[in-house]
């Protein structure tokens, strides 16, 4: 499944990073490239929560990531 993240310069510099379609997937990092791999680990991380918390057993998630 392909997911939309937002990508902005933060303040104290380095990037600040969020997926669109799962608010609780946000990370960071020094670089464009480091915030957006970080990113993939948010969201693969939200997904196992999301699917342990519902009791659903499913194999790996492959996250494919593309800046808004």
């Amino acid at each position: 499944m392909k997911y939309t993240v937002a990508l902005a310069a933060a303040e104290e510099g380095g990037f600040t990073v969020r997926c669109l379609e799962l608010p609780a997937a946000i990370s960071e990092g020094d670089t464009k490239e480091e915030a957006l791999e970080k990113i993939k680990e948010a969201i693969a991380l939200v997904l196992e929560v999301t699917r342990e918390q519902a009791g659903i057993l499913g194999e790996g998630t492959t996250v494919d990531v593309r800046s808004a």
